[in-house]
C-alpha cells in the first residue's frame, strides 16, 4: 500500500471514529430529550399505523378503530360509548389511555410479547402484530338496565355474580363518549376541555373512584358484627334499646326516622331501618370488632384492583364511643364505593364468602386464541355461613315487609337493604339514596347477582327516599336482566 493510499485510509478511519463518537454522544446526551420531544411522532405514527383491538362485552365488540387517512392514522371508536365508558376507559391519540384502555393497553395495541406465537424471539423482526381482544365480565343486558335506570342522575350501580366476583355491570352517570376526543385534532381537544370543565363530573367513575357515606345500607355490616361477636343471638329477639338514645357519653339524642324503634329486634331495625338500634348495637360490639368487620367485607383495603384501581373504602380505626355508634350507622367518616357495597350484598348472598371482584375475563390474539385467563380468584370468608344466612334472612324480610319493597322480583327470591346519606353544611343536602341487595331465582341454588345503586340527586320526600323510591327499582332491573339471562 503506498503512502497516498495509507493517508486516505486514515482520513476515512477518522471520520468513521469521529461518527461514531458523534453518534454515541447524541444517544447519550441530548437523545433523551429528543425522544421526549412533542415534535417526534414517531412512537405516535407507529402505534397508531394499525386497528386498535376491540374490548369485547357479551361476544360483541364495543370498540373499533376508524382509518382517517392521516399520518396517525387509525382513530379509536366506540360502540354505545357512554354506556360503556366506565368499562371501558378511553384511548385517546392526545390524551392517552383509561381503564381496561390502559391497562390492556399491550394486548390492545399489539405490543405485548403475549401476542407473539415466539416471545423469545420477540423483537428481532420490524413487523407490527395486529393488537389482541380483550374479554369483559360485563352482561349487556344488565348494564343497560343500570344505564337506563340512573337516566343521566348523578350516581352510580355495580352488580357482582357472588359466586365468582365477575363484575356483570358497572355504571357511572352522567357518562361520555370516549369517542369524542379519541382523536388528536381541535375537536378533541375543545371535547377534553368541556368534559373536564363539566360541573357534573362525567370523567369522574363514581362506580370504583368516589365514594360516598353509605347510610343505612352499611347496617348489613354492623348486623354482621353483632350476630359474629355474639351481641346479638336471636335476631327476633328485644334489644332493649331507650328511645330516645343517648349517643354514648354525650347529650346528642340520635333520632329515628322509622317509628317502632324503641327496644326494636334486630330483624325490626333491619326491615325498618332502625338507626337507635343498630347505633347501640354497634356501640355494644366496640371499636375493635366493628373493624375488623368491616375489614373483612373488604373496607380500609388500599390494594383493590378489577384491574382498574378502586378508591379506599373507609371504616375509621380509632374511634370514641359515640363515633363508633354514628360509624355503625354508615355515618361520621364511613365512606364506600358503590363496588364496596356490591361486594357486601355479593358475601352476604354467597354463604359469607368474599370473591375478588374482577371485570376482564381473557385476553386473545386477533384470531381469538387465548393467550392469558383472569377467571376468579381466590375467596376469603368476610363472615361464617351461620351468619350469612341469618343476614339473608333479614334482607329478604325487609323487601317482602320492610324499606325494600320495590325491589321484589316475582318468581325470585330477593333481599334488600335500602339507606339515605346525608351530605352537605349540616346534613342539608338531599339524602343520596342507596340500595343494596342480591337475587336468585326460585329454582337456582344460589344467588345470581348482587347489585349496589346510589343515586345523588335523588328525588322526593327523605321518607321516600329512605323507603327506596330512587335506588330499589334500579336495583331492581339490574336483578330481572341477569335473572332473564
Amino acid at each position: 500500500m503506498n503512502r497516498c493510499t495509507r493517508q486516505v485510509a486514515a482520513v476515512f478511519a477518522l471520520l468513521l471514529a469521529v461518527l461514531l463518537v458523534n453518534t454515541a454522544r447524541v444517544q447519550l446526551v441530548p437523545g433523551p430529550s429528543l425522544r421526549d420531544n412533542p415534535a417526534d411522532l414517531r412512537d405516535d405514527i407507529a402505534r397508531w399505523s394499525l386497528p386498535r383491538g376491540d374490548i369485547v362485552v357479551d361476544g360483541r365488540p364495543v370498540t373499533g378503530s376508524r382509518d382517517t387517512g392521516r399520518r396517525l392514522r387509525y382513530e379509536r371508536t366506540y360502540t354505545d360509548g357512554a354506556l360503556y365508558a366506565p368499562v371501558t376507559g378511553y384511548a385517546s391519540q392526545r390524551y392517552g389511555t383509561s381503564l381496561v384502555e390502559n391497562l390492556q393497553d399491550g394486548i390492545l395495541a399489539g405490543s405485548d410479547p403475549l401476542l407473539s406465537p415466539l416471545p423469545l424471539l420477540d423483537g428481532l423482526g420490524s413487523r407490527r402484530r395486529p393488537g389482541g381482544r380483550v374479554v369483559t365480565t360485563i352482561r349487556d343486558a344488565a348494564q343497560r338496565a343500570a344505564f337506563e335506570g340512573l337516566d343521566g342522575r348523578r350516581g352510580a350501580v355495580a352488580a357482582i355474580e357472588p359466586a365468582t366476583g365477575r363484575i356483570l355491570a358497572l355504571v357511572s352517570s352522567p357518562s361520555y363518549d370516549p369517542s369524542a376526543f379519541s382523536g388528536a385534532g381541535e375537536a378533541a381537544a375543545g371535547a377534553w376541555t368541556r368534559l373536564n370543565g363539566a360541573a357534573d363530573r362525567p370523567l369522574l367513575n363514581r362506580a370504583i373512584r368516589q365514594t360516598y357515606p353509605p347510610g343505612s345500607a352499611f347496617k348489613i355490616v354492623t348486623a354482621a358484627a353483632a350476630l359474629e361477636s355474639g351481641v346479638v343471638e336471636d335476631v327476633d329477639a328485644p334489644t332493649l334499646t331507650p328511645h330516645p338514645y343517648l349517643l354514648p357519653g354525650t347529650a346528642t339524642v340520635l333520632p329515628d326516622a322509622a317509628e317502632g324503634c324503641e327496644n326494636a329486634s334486630l330483624s325490626y331495625a333491619v326491615r325498618w331501618s332502625c338507626n337507635t338500634v343498630m347505633a347501640r348495637l354497634g356501640a355494644r360490639v366496640g371499636l375493635a370488632d366493628m373493624v375488623g368487620t368491616a375489614v373483612a367485607f373488604g373496607f380500609n383495603d388500599t390494594g383493590l384492583r378489577i384491574p382498574a384501581a378502586v378508591a379506599r373504602s373507609n371504616f375509621d380505626t380509632d374511634m370514641s364511643p359515640d363515633q363508633v355508634a354514628l360509624s355503625s350507622i354508615g355515618q361520621f367518616n364511613t365512606t364506600a364505593t358503590p363496588l364496596q357495597m356490591a361486594m357486601v350484598a355479593s358475601a352476604v348472598a354467597s354463604g359469607g364468602t368474599l370473591r375478588r371482584p374482577y371485570l376482564v375475563e381473557t385476553a386473545t390474539r386477533a384470531d381469538g386464541d387465548p393467550v392469558a385467563h383472569y377467571g376468579p380468584g381466590a375467596g376469603r370468608q368476610a363472615v361464617s355461613a351461620a351468619t350469612a344466612a341469618r343476614l339473608r334472612e333479614l334482607m329478604v324480610r325487609a323487601v317482602e315487609d320492610g324499606t325494600g319493597g320495590r325491589a321484589a322480583i316475582p318468581g325470585a327470591v330477593v333481599g334488600g337493604k335500602t339507606g339515605t346519606a346525608q351530605h352537605g353544611v349540616g346534613n342539608a343536602g338531599t339524602p343520596y339514596a342507596w340500595f343494596i341487595s342480591w337475587a336468585r331465582a326460585e329454582d337456582a341454588p344460589q344467588p345470581q347477582v348482587a347489585v349496589a345503586v346510589v343515586v345523588e340527586d335523588a328525588t322526593g320526600d327523605r321518607a321516600e327516599i329512605s323507603g327506596g323510591g330512587s335506588a330499589a327499582p334500579i336495583a331492581r332491573a339490574v336483578m330481572e336482566a341477569v335473572l332473564s339471562g
